[in-house]
């Protein structure tokens, strides 16, 4: 099954292990939107809130969840419908395979070790004492430093730069722009120049992570970074030096987790959320998008600490919370003032509200 490739609705239900409403035979060449799909493709219903869309399309069939019932084409019904997808457009569009061998461009250092079943693309840099496993795919104008390590199956697309010792596990994917093993954010302020530590450790990627496009992993002082098996990191996102983070997180867009940061297995950051140095998250905890924090976070807590407000409204808050400390005191005055009037009025042989 390749690119470009056909197949009727009933090879899929055998493939997807779903319930066929419709013609098994009808032939379907790629997958649409719902509202650009024509009779040669298979189009998507998430759920029951896009069948209106779904009876307007002009897909020749449709993969819905089993109870979204009623379209107007063939239909293959499965219980987890998401994964079918993924699994289909996988069937469609199946990752290209790079032939093996080093483009005449790119610059491996003798001291190099490549493996022969790994693509090197055009301008691509391989230092001393770096190692590229199996099927390993480099694509132009990456960057491997010295005595770097990469596993097999892993791929870095254009322009990623792998810092010196830096290692990457097993079918990890790097796309275009990150940097992995730049110096962490290490100084001593000092008022006549601030002064470097030194960064000397180095980032430790586990199996089958995914790094997005510009994001960016720091090296530790020492010691190791490092990014457990199976976490997924989305595009414009920084992890300071010596942060760790455990298997299977998921990390959204621009977020910044500060120095020393410990994440469990399986926390998820929203976009834009914000983790202060030297914070534990337990694993499992949710943290909403533009959240941020300056405290550990308990396993399986869910936090949201930004919302967004009409403007007028947000203005009224801000000018509010400039006067908190005045109101602070006046409330404590109050406080103080009716203590004293039922104290008052408790002497004089009444009671207290």
């Amino acid at each position: 099954m390749g690119a470009g490739e056909s197949f009727t609705l009933g090879r899929l239900a055998e493939v997807l292990n779903a319930a066929l409403e419709g013609e098994a035979e009808r032939v379907v060449t790629g997958v649409a939107p719902l509202d650009t799909a024509t009779a040669s493709q298979l189009a998507y219903v998430a759920d029951r809130r896009h069948l209106t869309a779904a009876r307007a399309s002009r897909a020749g069939a449709f993969l819905a969840p089993t109870d979204v019932t009623g379209l107007p084409a063939p239909t293959l019904h499965c219980a987890d419908s998401r994964r079918a997808l993924a699994a289909v457009l996988t069937l469609f569009h199946p990752p290209a395979t790079p032939v093996p061998g080093v483009d005449r461009t790119a610059r491996v250092d003798a001291g190099a070790r490549v493996d022969a079943t790994a693509s090197i693309g055009p301008f691509a840099v391989i230092e001393a004492g770096a190692s590229i496993g199996p099927r390993v795919r480099i694509d132009a104008y990456v960057y491997v430093g010295a005595c770097a390590e990469i596993g097999e199956g892993s791929a870095l697309f254009p322009h990623v730069v792998l810092y010196e010792r830096c290692r990457l596990g097993r079918r990890v994917v790097v796309h275009a722009g990150a940097v992995i093993g730049a110096d962490g954010f290490g100084f001593i302020p000092d008022p006549a120049a601030h002064l470097k530590i030194p960064q000397i450790g180095t980032v430790v990627v586990g199996d089958d992570v995914e790094i997005g496009a510009n994001s960016t992993i720091d090296r530790a002082t020492l010691g190791a970074t490092s990014i457990g098996r199976g976490t997924k990191i989305d595009n414009l996102v920084h992890i300071g030096h010596n942060v760790e983070i455990g298997d299977g997180a998921l990390i959204a867009a621009q977020v910044g987790i500060a120095g020393s940061s410990r994440l469990g297995a399986g926390v998820i950051l929203g976009g834009q959320a914000g983790v202060a140095d030297h914070v534990t998250i337990g694993a499992g905890a949710v943290m909403g998008a533009q959240s941020g924090t300056t405290k550990d976070i308990a396993p399986g807590e869910r936090v949201a600490l930004s919302w967004a407000r009409p403007i007028l409204q947000a203005t009224r808050i801000w000018h509010a919370e400039e006067r908190l400390p005045d109101l602070l005191r006046i409330v404590k005055r109050l406080e103080a003032r009716v203590e004293a009037l039922e104290t008052r009025v408790t002497d004089a042989g009444g009671s207290r509200a």
